[in-house]
């Protein structure tokens, strides 16, 4: 008897022991890439009129800004099927923030090897900053389907 209650035990700890530990394993992770690797969640830097961009700065003139030696600063509007501006051309090394938002519909912001990956809202500007130290060209992608030209929706960083 003694022995099945032992057999009961073990059971009941082969079960209990998982079901403790992958809870506190999924929080450390969450803990680990919200502090240690230093993914966040894109500021929103307030609200816009999608119809009245082309009067709104910064995104009256959109392109890039450089603020300082290494830092720039991007305003860009997503539309469809296009980002404006196409080609961003900044100096290796340099920091870069964006500020987007969208003309018409939800986009989404993808910049290939870098930590830059951002919903675009009608209304809303989003904002996100990055360093780029290695030179090459970056690709832009919309990743939020956005109509039936969404395949061709890119455009290109240029790290010199």
């Amino acid at each position: 008897m003694g022995n099945n209650k032992f057999m009961h035990y073990a059971f009941e700890l082969a079960w209990i022991l998982p079901s403790v530990a992958v809870p506190v394993a999924i929080l450390v992770a969450i803990t680990l890439t919200a502090f240690a690797v230093g993914i966040r969640v894109p500021d929103v830097a307030g609200r816009v009129d999608p119809k009245a961009l082309s009067r709104t700065p910064p995104f009256d003139q959109p392109g890039v800004k450089e603020l300082a030696p290494g830092r720039y600063e991007v305003a860009m509007i997503a539309q469809v099927f296009a980002f404006t501006p196409g080609e961003i051309r900044v100096k290796a090394g340099s920091e870069v923030t964006f500020e987007m938002t969208s003309r018409d519909v939800i986009h989404g912001v993808k910049i290939s090897n870098s930590p830059v990956n951002v919903m675009v809202v009608p209304g809303q500007i989003s904002r996100v900053t990055a360093k780029f130290d290695k030179p090459g060209e970056y690709l832009i992608l919309c990743h939020e389907y956005c109509g039936s030209g969404h395949h061709v929706m890119a455009g290109r960083l240029i790290v010199e």
